[in-house]
């Protein structure tokens, strides 16, 4: 539990944290600009347009990430009428958070890579940068899912033909549900098998360049 950390290793909590929300921030700032470049004004005028945390980090998300280790931050809202390529528009939008997250983490790497060891393992820059790499990885990885409301699904809807629209109703009412099901069944009866094996070998493909 993240939260323990607080009482066992502070400064160790707090990079995980300010991790998490920079990561969040920024992901959820991507896909609100994004929006709003292809013709949708609807996160600028929601306040969405910012990369203050308030405006992105969501309580109940922010609880369950100290208590559980998964949460989730405030989706961006966007009309996708307003869109100049209304069958393209929703991915591009969606895409953008994934990517900005892959952006950060190289970023957060090359950084790890010049500054970690003058700085040693202990110190709290040091923390933060790694966990930056990690959670930035899963951030992508997870998101591209093909499920709703996950980024991925709004990329495999446009790919779909409209004659295939009925399985885009179908995923659109499901894929929620799905999608915790998924997540319960592989935390409490597999162990975390599937998304951690999957996790477990991302990290084993970066390690020899950040980590």
């Amino acid at each position: 539990m993240i939260f323990d950390l607080l009482f066992q290793n502070t400064p160790l909590f707090f990079a995980i944290v300010f991790a998490f929300v920079v990561s969040i921030s920024v992901h959820e700032f991507a896909h609100a600009l994004t929006a709003t470049q292809l013709g949708d004004p609807t996160a600028k005028n929601m306040g969405r347009l910012t990369l203050n945390p308030l405006s992105h980090i969501d309580p109940m998300g922010m609880l369950l990430v100290l208590f559980i280790g998964f949460g989730w931050g405030r989706p961006v809202p966007f009309n996708p009428l307003n869109l100049r390529n209304q069958q393209w528009g929703p991915a591009f939008i969606s895409l953008a958070g994934p990517i900005t997250n892959i952006a950060m983490m190289l970023l957060a790497g090359i950084a790890l890579r010049i500054f970690g060891p003058s700085l040693g393992a202990e110190n709290m820059l040091v923390y933060f940068l790694v966990f930056m790499v990690q959670l930035n990885l899963i951030l992508a990885i997870f998101n591209l899912i093909p499920l709703p409301p996950l980024d991925g699904s709004k990329v495999l809807f446009g790919f779909l033909p409209s004659r295939f629209s009925h399985i885009q109703m179908t995923l659109e009412r499901t894929g929620p549900l799905a999608l915790f099901g998924l997540i319960l069944v592989d935390r409490l009866l597999l162990g975390g098998v599937i998304f951690g094996g999957l996790f477990t070998w991302a990290f084993g493909l970066i390690e020899g360049l950040f980590l």
